[in-house]
């Protein structure tokens, strides 16, 4: 069974830290990607952010961009998100998701948003709250 684990959602302050945890389990880190995805109410599910540890790619949209952080630790299985500089705009329930075959970042620009391509499997949510 391929499942997805995401822990470390909490409350904080605005300009403190949170690490989000996703453990995988029923296939491998080095030929799956893996993507961070986050809705906040009343917005559209975006992909914050993804990797693929099979040629090190790694890819951020530009509002996370020298704050976040994604890395893998394929020996446990799990994907991380440092989150750094937390602003109240980050405040969402965050998913991590797998693909494969693996694609890490938007497949194109629709001329309003960017588009990822379709995920396989989904772990729940995890809340992230970022007091202002």
């Amino acid at each position: 069974d391929v499942q997805l684990q995401a822990s470390g959602g909490g409350l904080v302050q605005a300009g403190g830290s949170l690490r989000l945890s996703c453990a995988v389990s029923g296939f491998g880190l080095d030929d799956h990607a893996i993507g961070w995805f986050r809705q906040a109410p009343g917005k559209e599910r975006e992909g914050v952010s993804c990797i693929f540890s099979g040629d090190g790619t790694t890819y951020y949209i530009d509002s996370v961009k020298g704050r976040f952080t994604i890395s893998s630790d394929n020996a446990k299985n799990t994907v991380y998100l440092h989150m750094n500089s937390l602003k109240s705009e980050d405040t969402a329930v965050y998913y991590c998701a797998a693909r494969f075959p693996p694609f890490c970042g938007p497949s194109y620009y629709s001329g309003s948003h960017y588009e990822w391509p379709p995920y396989d499997s989904w772990g729940q949510g995890t809340q992230v709250t970022v007091s202002s």
